[in-house]
């Protein structure tokens, strides 16, 4: 028995349709209703999308999800998955402690300590905040100047962490022009405008904080991996006209000849290295050509992952034909739930949390050949 999280519009439609369509026994729940874990008894695994713009799951989900774990069930996204979500802090420690190849970032969490490092700095450099997705929140920052002035606001009133639903609207209608999707999108906009206004009025301002990229130059694309099991998923997307931002242009282009694998192979070992379940990988170019990762993601759009003309396994074969990705998460949930029904049925040795240690991932070592 599998419990989904109500949340319409999200993944939830299409673990619906599959459920219903393979004769998967589930039930709806609301995992940020007082009582959701009493509505979780006698399921195997809760199925969930928290939705970043959703002030309430992004409020809870970290809660639920442990919560969840501890109860002995199965859940995704896991605490493995979820924990770095829409939080560039966390992926930038993460992913330097586990050796992966990012974009030289620099993090400061003190005025005095960020101006200083401001002096001895080369720019251009990239800002982002904390948050964001689809490249809001994310700007160039072309000299010192520029750069103190960011430094001064991060460290005094702070920024809103969620940008309007209007901004970037030249981009977002030439994109969802080109997906023939505009009425779709102005459908479902008064909803979008309603979530914009409710995360602004109850998230916290971004502050306390500076965070900078090293601007990579002479990146035309970026290249988007998403591993979700045993498939890895890939794509290009051009940079937006006049910009130097890749993501949320929607320019995406499905060429498998045109993603370095190399890009493939670093997501591979990473996802399997800390036990994600699935993940989007944005990756750019340095000047030697070798990729260099810019953040990651457990939120991706589905629809984009499912245009790709076929995947790549472990072992960087290819293989033709579309999945739908939230498909690939539920039947790597099930194949979970099968291991630890064939698990109990074969017995296996008491495990005692007082006595037992856990040893630190080893670091992954990328050489580019």
């Amino acid at each position: 028995m599998l419990a989904i999280g109500d949340r319409r519009g999200g993944f939830t439609d299409r673990w619906i349709e599959y459920c219903r369509k393979h004769m998967v026994p589930f039930k709806l729940v609301d995992c940020t209703s007082s009582n959701i874990i009493s509505q979780l008894e006698g399921v195997d695994a809760l199925l969930w999308h928290p939705w970043q713009l959703r002030s309430e799951d992004m409020l809870m989900a970290h809660c639920l999800i442990m919560a969840v774990e501890a109860a002995g069930r199965i859940v995704y996204p896991n605490t493995a998955t979820f924990w770095h979500f829409d939080d560039k802090l966390a992926q930038k420690y993460l992913l330097e402690a586990t050796g992966a190849p990012l974009v030289p970032t620099h993090v400061f969490f003190d005025r005095k300590t960020a101006l200083e490092w401001i002096e001895r700095a080369s720019f251009p450099k990239v800002f982002k905040l904390r948050r964001g997705a689809g490249s809001s929140n994310v700007s160039l920052v072309r000299n010192a100047s520029e750069a103190r002035a960011l430094v001064s606001r991060a460290f005094g009133r702070g920024f809103q962490p969620v940008s309007s639903v209007f901004d970037d609207m030249g981009v977002k209608f030439r994109r969802h022009r080109r997906q023939a999707d505009i009425i779709s999108v102005a459908k479902r906009l008064p909803g979008l405008v309603l979530a914009n206004f409710h995360a602004q009025n109850a998230m916290a301002r971004e502050k306390g904080y500076v965070y900078f990229q090293d601007f990579v130059p002479g990146n035309v694309f970026d290249t988007r991996v998403t591993i979700i099991g045993e498939r890895a998923f890939g794509f290009t997307r051009n940079v937006r006209p006049n910009d130097f931002r890749a993501s949320g242009s929607g320019d995406i282009i499905y060429e498998p000849a045109r993603i370095d694998l190399e890009c493939i192979r670093i997501g591979v070992a990473i996802a399997e290295r800390l036990a994600f379940q699935s993940m989007a990988f944005d990756f750019l170019k340095d000047a030697a050509g070798a990729p260099q990762l810019c953040e990651i993601s457990f939120g991706f759009a589905a629809e984009a992952v499912h245009a790709c003309p076929g995947w790549w396994d472990q072992s960087l074969r290819w293989h033709e034909g579309g999945v739908w990705p939230q498909d690939a998460i539920l039947e790597g949930v099930l194949a979970e739930i099968r291991r630890k029904t064939e698990t109990k049925t074969a017995g296996s040795p008491r495990h005692d949390i007082a006595t037992s240690s856990v040893s630190a991932p080893p670091r992954l070592e990328f050489t580019v050949e």
